[in-house]
């Protein structure tokens, strides 16, 4: 994984009380030609797109999460559960296994294709910044790369060419850049992947223990060697999932907790704005009261018909 921040630049004078050494330049080129009256209506309809990056490391990493795991559950269902002479085993397991694999994968897809909270490209206009009625001596901010007022706490991405509020981090394996939007769905996503990279392990130390203790040819449709290599390949996988999807985890709760994102710790940032600590940070995540929709990320989703953006979108598909 890695962070990508661009600089921003004072333009004029804003709330925040980040004074830097800055240069100045035009809120807009000569040869720009944004359309101040399409940032609003951009901004509205971003909640009814889908957002894909198009960055090919990106795409490989995500089509490889979504192999492995298919790969888990080819072995899991049809190395291990079928050819058991337990029935219910095979259920339980295979029903359990299934439903974490399937909840992983979606959480996967909405972390990818959900805006992590990008700000508007060009929307540092004369007339935008009129509208804000600024104060005398006040202080913003506008980002050189994609010309855009830049939101306290938000940091500009390289990849994603876009300014993120509340960038955490971009993440090669889901292809998007974790923020203010879809973090939860990147929580839900090492959550599940954890489990089920745990309940494949004990499935592969019950099916050692069933084989060594019986016979190979009969506690599994394939052959021995090659059952013995898809269960040691799946061990290894699993071992690496859960380690890497823990630690993340761990660290996801913890920044949530704390409102602090990965890239302010790593930068020793003094936080300029309230803090919501524990519960309140995970209520403004996850929203509203504990319950078991925070554990559902189908939650919000919504069809819609695939488009492409224009360039000066970014490296980015809506939908």
């Amino acid at each position: 994984m890695g962070d990508t921040e661009g600089c921003a630049e004072e333009i004029m004078p804003s709330s925040g009380h980040r004074l830097r050494d800055v240069e100045h330049h035009p809120l807009l080129a000569e040869n720009d030609s944004y359309d101040s009256s399409s940032s609003s209506s951009s901004e509205a309809d971003m909640a009814d797109r889908v957002w894909f990056i198009r960055d090919g490391c990106g795409m490989i990493c995500a089509v490889m999460t979504w192999l492995l795991v298919v790969y888990a559950d080819f072995v899991v269902t049809f190395v291990m559960l079928l050819p058991s002479k337990d029935f219910w085993y095979s259920v339980v397991n295979g029903v359990l296994f299934n439903c974490l694999a399937v909840l992983a994968l979606s959480s996967h897809l909405r972390t990818m294709l959900t805006d992590p909270g990008a700000v508007p490209k060009g929307n540092a206009t004369k007339e935008y910044m009129e509208s804000l009625q600024l104060k005398p001596g006040e202080v913003i901010y506008k980002c050189p790369k994609c010309c855009c007022i830049k939101p306290e706490r938000a940091h500009h991405c390289s990849i994603c060419k876009r300014c993120i509020r509340k960038m955490d981090h971009h993440c090669p394996w889901v292809n998007n850049c974790v923020g203010e939007k879809n973090q939860r769905f990147f929580v839900l996503f090492t959550m599940y992947i954890a489990l089920s990279s745990v309940h494949a392990l004990i499935l592969c130390g019950l099916q050692f223990v069933s084989c060594v203790r019986g016979q190979w040819t009969e506690c599994s449709d394939f052959s021995p060697p090659v059952t013995v290599i898809l269960l040691i390949f799946l061990c290894l996988e699993s071992l690496l999932f859960f380690t890497f999807t823990a630690v993340m985890f761990g660290t996801q709760i913890h920044s949530i907790c704390n409102d602090e994102t990965e890239i302010e710790r790593l930068k020793s940032e003094k936080p300029t704005w309230e803090r919501r600590l524990r519960w309140e940070g995970m209520r403004s995540v996850f929203g509203g009261p504990p319950s078991l929709l925070w554990m559902n990320p189908f939650v919000g989703f919504r069809f819609g018909q695939l488009q492409t953006r224009p360039k000066k979108g970014g490296p980015e598909f809506s939908v």
